[in-house]
């Protein structure tokens, strides 16, 4: 199932890229260039080592640069991975805008949707802030963080309620749909590996034909009985 746009590319993880001491190698080096070696870095030592165990200090030596001169592009730790975080949003908002006004129905948008967040979940920007465990943020940070969540999250229900209107997904509890893909695409972060077997291309088109597939409305095999609570209660007595 192919909608026919043509997505953007996605970035390179870190790891694949030179080395971003290089950045500040060059004095001349536009600040833009240095802010971005900044966050890859920081993205990578917060896999290697957790945000939680990450310094500021971590970053300065890992660029080989002064503590100074790193705060002079960041504030501080949390202001880097929440920069790290709307880069991550970013890119998953940038390919989601490309198809959002396509004739596609509702289940081809929800399939794009899949493909290109299962694509982030590979990037260290995505990754670094999904293992975030939110207890290391401040208040004013959690924030910010669960308003980026909400914002994908309404987006994506609204995919599976436009499938829902238009007989391309089942009729289904939309907000339950919802929280199975986005618990499956955000469990990307704590097994991918860079060098594993399957490029980045290839996990993101086995997740989105995985997962829309128990969407796509069409003939099954059996009807599926909901047992409530109830239901399970009465049983056990």
């Amino acid at each position: 199932m192919s909608m026919g746009c043509a997505w953007p590319p996605m970035p390179k993880d870190a790891s694949a890229l030179p080395s971003h001491r290089k950045a500040f190698a060059n004095r001349r080096r536009d600040p833009a260039t240095k802010r971005e070696a900044v966050l890859k870095t920081a993205a990578q030592l917060f896999l290697e080592k957790s945000y939680g165990r990450t310094s500021m200090n971590d970053v300065a030596e890992r660029l080989n640069i002064t503590k100074p001169a790193l705060y002079h592009y960041f504030d501080n730790k949390e202001d880097i991975l929440l920069e790290c975080y709307r880069l991550g949003v970013g890119l998953i908002e940038e390919i989601l805008n490309e198809f959002a006004d396509h004739r596609g129905n509702g289940l081809e948008k929800v399939e794009a949707f899949i493909q290109s967040y299962a694509t982030v979940m590979t990037v260290n920007f995505g990754r670094c802030v999904m293992r975030l465990d939110e207890g290391d943020l401040t208040s004013e940070a959690r924030t910010e963080v669960r308003a980026y969540k909400k914002k994908i999250d309404r987006r994506l229900r609204a995919f599976i309620q436009e499938g829902i209107d238009d007989g391309s997904i089942a009729p289904c509890d939309v907000k339950i749909a919802a929280f199975s893909i986005a618990g499956a695409l955000n469990w990307i972060c704590m097994w991918y590996e860079p060098a594993g077997a399957l490029s980045p291309e290839e996990i993101a088109a086995q997740f989105a034909r995985t997962l829309t597939q128990g969407l796509a409305a069409g003939k099954r095999n059996g009807k599926l009985r909901v047992v409530s609570k109830r239901t399970v209660s009465r049983k056990g007595e």
